[in-house]
């Protein structure tokens, strides 16, 4: 499984690729910014994007319409300190599929992941 990490924090992006690793996703790359996830997303293809919302250049709901407007249908799941419900209603609406709030514990971005993917597959 091959999962792109967008966050504009070095330190988030390890954190995740930790918990990733726990959850036996071994191949990952990493994205600083909307802006670089979208042209990841072009260029290669991904079991699952895990995307912060606020970033430099592109935020991570920016960057969640590009990839749909694209026709990518990549699981997306927005990870984020943006915990409102309304925010997570927006996100939603424009095409993230799941959503969970930092800080998180690295079972529960594991079970989130699996999750998704598994709706995605319906």
């Amino acid at each position: 499984m091959k999962a792109l990490i967008v966050d504009d924090s070095e330190t988030t992006r390890r954190i995740i690729v930790r918990a990733l690793e726990k959850a036996n996703i071994t191949e990952s790359n990493q994205a600083a910014n909307g802006e670089e996830a979208v042209r990841a997303c072009s260029q290669s293809q991904y079991d699952v994007v895990l995307m912060d919302w606020n970033m430099p250049t592109m935020s991570g709901i920016e960057a969640v319409k590009a990839i749909r407007k694209s026709g990518n249908k990549v699981p997306i799941i927005m990870v984020t300190t943006e915990a409102e419900k309304s925010r997570i209603i927006e996100a939603l609406k424009e095409g993230a599929n799941n959503y969970i709030a930092k800080p998180f514990q690295p079972d529960v971005l594991a079970a989130k992941i699996k999750e998704t993917i598994i709706k995605a597959l319906k």
